[in-house]
């Protein structure tokens, strides 16, 4: 559905997007009272450019047989995903306001069987890349559309599971290079930094020592720098799964939620989410 275009016409177009989506987010977490802020505002960018500008599929056909896969390994990231799908045409932009509520599609971890747009259900962490390389296995070996491509966001703190580098080992081993990994590097876990809790250095060196190529982004809420370094990696002619490394800032876009490990799980109020608003709609007023 999509090509690359790195046009200034296109990095403004999704920035666009971006700042619309991170509104949503703000809206549909006050009304829920409770969700994950930080991450789902950080992960903005990446989303935008994967379903604004990379990731094939169609609108009106969530099983479409052409289609790539989407695993969002990180599912308490969902937030940002329902905001994404919203704004490019997938479901209705007032089924955002029903986020958490008993009964409905938009559940606080995402679930398969309620949403079709969604391939896997997630909520406990380290068990998307299991089926994301499993999906990706299944395409290059098995699928007659070998052109199909399995994408999996993940966060960092995420990273700390052991089934991640089970994962990781399979699709350097069978080399699946129909498999674009995301990690969410933005330094925060529920209880606070990454480096405090179970440093992850040299993260990329991990990587490749299973058997991935590694890609890096040092502003991954920059649109088109997230634009310019994924498309390497899906061009990249290499027969190895890619990884992209994304350096984010945790509550991306609200000054009293950046770089606060506490907004991890945690909600604006009515007044907080007012605030957040107002600081949005001042950056959208800027870059007119």
């Amino acid at each position: 559905m999509h090509e690359a275009d790195n046009s200034n016409s296109m990095v403004n177009e999704l920035s666009h997007h971006a700042l619309n989506i991170r509104k949503n987010i703000i809206k549909m977490l006050s009304m829920a009272g409770s969700g994950h802020t930080a991450g789902s505002l950080d992960v903005v960018e990446i989303l935008t450019v994967l379903y604004g500008a990379l990731i094939n599929y169609e609108r009106k056909t969530p099983d479409w047989a052409g289609r790539d896969e989407f695993i969002l390994s990180a599912g308490h990231l969902c937030p940002a995903l329902y905001a994404t799908l919203a704004e490019f045409g997938m479901i209705d932009e007032t089924e955002l306001m029903t986020l958490r509520q008993f009964g409905g599609r938009l559940q606080g971890h995402p679930e398969r069987a309620r949403l079709p747009y969604l391939e896997t259900t997630s909520g406990p962490l380290g068990e998307g890349l299991s089926q994301a390389a499993g999906a990706a296995y299944a395409i290059k070996y098995l699928d007659s559309n070998k052109r199909r491509r399995v994408f999996c966001l993940m966060g960092d703190g995420e990273c700390d599971e052991g089934q991640i580098w089970e994962a990781a080992m399979v699709a350097g081993k069978y080399r699946l290079d129909n498999l674009i990994g995301i990690v969410d590097c933005n330094g925060i876990q529920l209880s606070g930094t990454t480096h405090d809790i179970l440093d992850l250095q040299p993260l990329g060196d991990k990587w490749r020592a299973t058997g991935w190529d590694v890609y890096t982004i040092t502003d991954g809420n920059d649109i088109a720098k997230v634009l310019e370094i994924i498309t390497d990696a899906i061009n990249d002619s290499v027969s190895k799964p890619r990884i992209v490394l994304a350096m984010t800032t945790p509550g991306k876009g609200v000054s009293f939620i950046e770089n606060d490990y506490h907004w991890h799980g945690k909600a604006p109020t009515k007044l907080e989410a007012v605030r957040a608003l107002a600081e949005l709609d001042r950056e959208g007023a800027d870059n007119v």
